[in-house]
């Protein structure tokens, strides 16, 4: 399990090996912890730390003798659903990060408590406890996302417009958020997308805008 995180970390598999997962919006683990999400931020656990040794060893048997993919997805949104729970504050925090979504980012944060009739000292917590970062926090992901999501890796790049229309101050505003979000610069992380590309052709992961190895 990882909340949205405010650094760079990375992750990997062995060869060979068959997972599964669930891509969850950022509240979207809040209604399956026992903690506030904010004491996982920036701590990747596993489930069997979560939930359990006994629950988990049970779920991985029946999942490594699953048919195929569909089958495992199945098991994992039954074990999903048994375990969701009622979470106070999760319609505000889900509006608000809706808005920030929807925005890219691009949004007064002040006036997200205003329009939900809450100050921002209250939402600032809610969103702590539920994503685990405040939604200035937030909306720097979302827009920071938004950006390397416009990158074409295949094609030629104008970092100067690129940071220009998604609204940081210059160049260099923009490097140092490339290097806290990705640990790499712009060139260095476009030349390692386009090196996949090259020795992976057709991959899974060609859209993903995150370096792969």
């Amino acid at each position: 399990m990882v909340t949205t995180p405010t650094r760079v970390f990375d992750f990997g598999y062995p060869p060979g090996t068959r997972s599964v997962g669930v891509h969850v919006k950022p509240w979207g683990l809040a209604p399956f912890l026992p903690v506030p999400a904010a004491e996982l931020c920036d701590r990747p656990v596993t489930l069997e730390q979560v939930w359990g040794r006994p629950a988990i060893a049970e779920l991985r048997d029946r999942l490594a003798t699953a048919g195929g993919p569909r089958e495992m997805l199945t098991l994992l949104e039954e074990e999903l659903m048994r375990r969701l729970c009622e979470t106070a504050g999760l319609g505000l925090v889900r509006h608000g990060s809706g808005v920030i979504a929807a925005a890219g980012g691009a949004v007064a944060i002040g006036d997200l408590g205003v329009a939900a009739g809450v100050s921002s000292t209250h939402l600032a917590q809610r969103f702590k406890e539920l994503i685990g970062v405040r939604p200035k926090r937030l909306a720097r992901t979302y827009r920071f996302a938004a950006t390397v999501f416009a990158i074409d890796p295949a094609g030629p790049i104008d970092w100067g417009d690129l940071a220009g229309g998604a609204g940081y101050f210059d160049q260099a505003h923009f490097g140092h958020e490339f290097r806290a979000f990705t640990g790499l610069t712009p060139t260095r992380y476009v030349e390692v997308r386009r090196r996949f590309l090259r020795e992976h052709p057709g991959h899974a992961l060609d859209g993903w805008p995150l370096p792969a190895d």
